[in-house]
């Protein structure tokens, strides 16, 4: 993985809360009804709705964080679900401390 992709996905406040309500889907959208948020994902237009931004902008966020490999998408039927990817996450920061503290 390119990690300067990686670096601009989390350069963003936006895609940080994104990933932030990602990392517990059951407690920010238990309101969602077409698929448990945990095991499927959280639908994109909620996504917006959490973040009150429209969702054309909702939708340029989460592609980055996907070319960044930090969600999957799923598509259903007419929506697109996604889900947070912790292991490509946890690669990043332990890349990224590695950075930091090599002499």
């Amino acid at each position: 993985m390119d990690q300067s992709i990686q670096i601009k996905a989390i350069a963003s406040d936006t895609r940080m809360h994104i990933l932030k309500l990602l990392a517990n889907p059951k407690k920010h959208f238990k309101h969602q009804w077409s698929a448990d948020p945990v095991d499927f994902g959280v639908c994109m237009t909620l996504i917006a709705e959490a973040l009150q931004i429209a969702q054309p902008t909702a939708s340029r966020h989460l592609e980055i964080l996907k070319q960044a490999g930090f969600i999957t998408v799923r598509k259903h039927q007419k929506w697109s679900y996604c889900k947070r990817n912790d292991k490509t996450i946890q690669a990043f920061t332990t890349w990224l401390t590695k950075q930091l503290t090599s002499k």
